[in-house]
């Protein structure tokens, strides 16, 4: 496999990018950076863009407004752009009534460039070796995706577009669509994959672009946006529902979700033992509070569960990360 250049253009870089179909607007304004190395998560809830942004990308479909540059290219412009690009968007396709070896052939020879030089070493990289002369037909979905992963390998490809790779597959199949997407960046490949399973892309990301209603509301570093976000808390209290009305209300209790009988919220101590005093106050005695973990799955619903503002970008009580440099 082939490393990403350290110089250069980044793999990927989009400004101002727009699909309107008709009224409806799929696509309303995103700007990315992926650069070289970057395990990059591209997250959103369903019917956000994502798969919109992928085939614009990959030069799929036409963007209505906005730049797409892949190492500085532009694939509507030259299919040029798409050297050291491979992957899939939404699954993988194959026929079912051929074995796995024989499909990647086929795919190598409409490839050119030794691609079938390389379908050993891409079944290996997928742990698909000792099934490769079985019928996909029988495969899982699991296998079917790590298939579609060996066939964009034949390119060798210093940058990977996926699609929802994770989605359908048990916890047996995430663990290992994890572990291989960690091997090849740990090789020297940049990964953007869309997805919306934030524990997943929190085990295998270095950065996230978030995006609500076609709009990127966070780009940057997990790392950075869990940083600024302050502390969770879990609270249990004698009357969660009158709670929950006093954390809205509340100076300094952000983030505030209700769930399976527990309440979340992000503060600062201060803002804890105000609260705490509000509570009492109101009659929703606590039972328990204590601080948790943030994760990015929560960090996610509360950039991408609020109201939107005139522009479409979430409005709810959110962590106000640094934007990463663009």
């Amino acid at each position: 496999m082939t490393a990403s250049a350290p110089d250069g253009p980044p793999p990927v870089e989009v400004r101002g990018l727009v699909k309107r179909y008709g009224e409806l607007t799929a696509v309303a304004g995103v700007d990315l950076t992926v650069n070289n190395g970057d395990v990059y998560g591209y997250l959103g809830p369903n019917g956000a863009g994502k798969t919109t942004s992928l085939r614009m990308m990959l030069g799929l479909i036409r963007p209505t407004e906005g730049s797409v540059r892949l190492f500085g290219r532009d694939p509507q412009q030259t299919v040029r752009a798409l050297g050291g690009v491979a992957g899939f968007v939404e699954a993988p396709t194959f026929y079912p009534y051929m074995n796995g070896r024989r499909n990647l052939e086929l795919l190598a020879a409409f490839d050119g460039n030794d691609a079938s030089s390389r379908i050993d070493r891409a079944l290996d990289t997928v742990e698909l070796a000792d099934r490769a002369r079985d019928r996909v037909g029988g495969y899982s979905h699991g296998m079917r995706q790590r298939l579609g992963i060996a066939a964009a390998l034949l390119r060798e490809p210093r940058l990977l577009l996926l699609d929802e790779p994770a989605t359908g597959l048990d916890p047996g199949g995430m663990r290992d669509m994890r572990v291989l997407i960690r091997r090849l960046a740990d090789e020297g490949m940049t990964v953007l994959l869309s997805s919306h399973l934030m524990n997943e892309v929190e085990e295998v990301c270095n950065r996230v672009g978030i995006v609500r209603s076609g709009k990127i509301v966070y780009e940057g570093a997990i790392a950075d946006l869990k940083s600024s976000a302050g502390t969770t808390y879990r609270l249990s209290t004698t009357d969660d529902e009158r709670a929950v009305a006093v954390c809205r209300a509340q100076p300094g209790i952000a983030n505030v979700r209700a769930e399976g009988g527990r309440i979340s919220f992000t503060a600062d101590e201060s803002a804890v033992a105000e609260l705490s005093q509000a509570l009492v106050e109101a009659g929703a005695l606590i039972r328990s509070v204590a601080p948790q973990s943030v994760t990015l799955e929560d960090l996610f619903f509360s950039l991408t569960e609020g109201t939107d503002d005139k522009d479409g970008v979430a409005t709810a009580a959110a962590p106000q990360p640094a934007q990463a440099a663009t």
